[in-house]
């Protein structure tokens, strides 16, 4: 379990609280999506924050299996460099494994950052994740006005809208 603890955060904070051995009751994500081993050619990936604990869990099942071809291309944006959440795993995924790539977008961005700065643009899109195809799924995970951003990116660009609550077989798939 990856819980990011907020000053702010309600929800969080309790969690941060809590010790070994206490239980919550949660509920969700919206939608369902099972990962199934070379389900497509390729899966994209467009993470915000947080929203990188599923695709973590998707990642390591994929990368786990010798037998699974998939290649993921991820999307990962956060405020600043410290915000990154698993970065030393999901570096040395990228380093150990060909079918695996990450590309990092910071809106506040050190001197020495040679990664995406800003917001993911539709440029980030197309140059990182895989183009639209009968064989791709792009999943997308972050805050709110993110993921509704990156919905109506991904339509313009030519994959299928996403729904207000992602069914399986859709080609892009909101947590």
């Amino acid at each position: 379990l990856v819980v990011k603890t907020y000053e702010s955060g309600a929800v969080s904070s309790y969690l941060h609280r809590m010790q070994v051995g206490d239980e919550v009751s949660v509920r969700g994500p919206r939608g369902t999506f099972q990962y199934k081993p070379n389900m497509v050619r390729a899966l994209g990936m467009v993470a915000g924050g947080t929203g990188i604990t599923p695709m973590y869990q998707i990642i390591q099942h994929i990368l786990a299996n010798p037998e699974d071809k998939t290649r993921v291309s991820v999307v990962f944006a956060n405020v600043s460099e410290e915000d990154i959440l698993l970065r030393e795993q999901l570096e040395l995924w990228a380093a150990d494994h060909d079918q695996f790539d990450i590309h990092y977008v910071l809106n506040n961005p050190p001197a020495e950052w040679t990664g995406g700065v800003g917001f993911v643009s539709k440029e980030i899109i197309q140059e990182y994740l895989p183009a639209p195809a009968d064989d791709v799924k792009v999943l997308l995970c972050g805050p709110p006005p993110m993921v509704k951003a990156m919905g109506a990116l991904l339509g313009d660009l030519g994959y299928e809208a996403p729904r207000v609550i992602s069914k399986p077989d859709d080609q892009v798939f909101k947590f």
